[in-house]
């Protein structure tokens, strides 16, 4: 048989449950200055660099689209 368990001290219990809830208070409130500061840097697009964007060279290069034929590796006409 199993010795009965001891007591338990809710006020170190309740202690203990506030400085957790502190600790998450905390925890949240610098992620949320995180996330603030996050969204006013000004992230750089991928077109900014200058140059023309990579769909546009793929469009350049007028490669051949599919019409719906039954083999796909039929070249178009013309």
């Amino acid at each position: 048989m199993l010795p009965p368990p001891p007591p338990v001290d809710y006020g170190v219990f309740i202690q203990g449950l506030v400085q957790a809830m502190q600790m998450q208070t905390h925890t949240q409130a610098a992620l949320q200055a995180q996330l603030e500061a996050q969204a006013q840097v000004p992230v750089p697009q991928a077109h900014d660099h200058g140059g023309p964007s990579i769909m546009e060279k793929f469009k350049r290069m007028a490669p051949p689209s599919f019409k719906g034929e039954r083999d796909p590796l039929l070249q178009r006409a013309g």
